[in-house]
């Protein structure tokens, strides 16, 4: 029998052979294990000594099992929902509660938030950001481990998970070539912004490889239906032979419809446009529906919990940025250039 710490479930699951998933449910006693992987787990728990009640682990370990989420800046909320059920479905899996605080983008607040987690002893920290701008450390007030998910630092030995913005733009921009569109123009968010310029990468590339450029210089404005809308109108003005129109949000790439029928035009007949972020209350509701990028913000967050487990557990995880991939969506504003009439 071990002495000095309790054993964690990933020193059981390591025991048995079997994944941290597998090894929770199997002491948990809930379905969709193997009778053998069971039989396998219990044993390794045995011959660890591994105590599952929570309330006793703590005890023995100092740990709590908890972990603190807190949103940074307050502009990002839209996407939080997505990343934190992700997290909170990984964090049931081995049994740990989730604490969410708000920063509401001010950086004492986010510090104070912090200090709080520090003094509650939680055994680790997730710090959601915001994709556009750099995400503020918070590691140097904490001894506990952080993962920072939807905001790169600017620390190179940070965890950080975060979309593949550019690979996302790559693939929708490579799926409007393969419709047969070839004069194709962007309408997008501010050029300062992280997102904006990844994005703007990954259609670079796309059209390159094609052979081809932009028809039109990129059109840069805010990340609202107005804007999109505003700038549509001075992109026909100025070229009127677009044939496709890539768009950096599914609200932005509303508004652009609205100019392209307000000038007698038909979506996609006339002009195909796509949208990136998958937000229901536009990309579905638009007409006709937008083909999107779907930035798989669920599976973000469920990973950035999945390494905050080995890092709480003590196992390297090696610092960086991990790029999750993203989904392109195909819907009707889409259809290939000879759908006509």
């Amino acid at each position: 029998m071990q002495s000095g710490r309790s054993t964690t479930l990933s020193e059981v699951a390591r025991r048995a052979g079997v994944s941290l998933t597998t090894a929770s449910k199997a002491i948990n006693g809930q379905a969709r294990v193997s009778d053998e992987a069971r039989a396998r787990v219990l044993k390794a728990a045995r011959e660890l000594a591994y105590t599952p009640n929570r309330i006793a682990r703590s005890l023995m370990s100092g740990r709590t099992g908890t972990v603190g989420l807190v949103v940074a800046d307050s502009d990002a909320q839209r996407f939080v929902l997505p990343i934190l059920l992700g997290a909170e479905e990984a964090l049931s899996e081995i049994d740990l509660s989730m604490i969410v605080s708000d920063a509401r983008g001010d950086r004492a607040r986010l510090r104070r938030i912090v200090e709080r987690f520090a003094e509650r002893q939680v055994d680790g920290v997730l710090v959601v950001g915001d994709n556009n701008t750099p995400t503020t450390r918070v590691g140097r007030l904490l001894e506990q481990p952080v993962v920072y998910v939807y905001g790169e630092t600017d620390g190179a030995a940070d965890v950080v998970h975060v979309p593949d913005d550019q690979g996302g733009a790559r693939e929708i921009t490579e799926h409007v070539l393969a419709g047969g569109r070839r004069r194709i123009a962007v309408i997008t968010g501010p050029d300062q912004a992280r997102a904006v310029r990844e994005r703007g990468r990954g259609i670079a590339a796309a059209l390159r490889a094609a052979g081809l450029t932009l028809a039109h210089e990129v059109l840069h404005g805010q990340w609202s239906q107005r804007s999109g809308r505003v700038l549509a109108e001075r992109l026909l003005a100025q070229s009127p032979g677009v044939d496709a129109i890539v768009c950096g949000s599914d609200q932005i790439a509303t508004g652009v419809a609205e100019a392209l029928r307000g000038a007698g035009l038909r979506v996609p007949q006339d002009v195909a446009i796509t949208g990136f972020d998958n937000w229901p209350i536009f990309a579905l509701e638009s007409d006709p529906p937008l083909t999107t990028v779907d930035m798989n913000l669920h599976t973000l967050g469920a990973a950035a919990v999945r390494d905050l487990f080995d890092m709480i557990d003590g196992r390297p995880v090696g610092g960086g940025v991990r790029l999750h991939r993203c989904a392109v969506l195909v819907r009707d504003s889409t259809a290939t250039a000879s759908a006509g009439s």
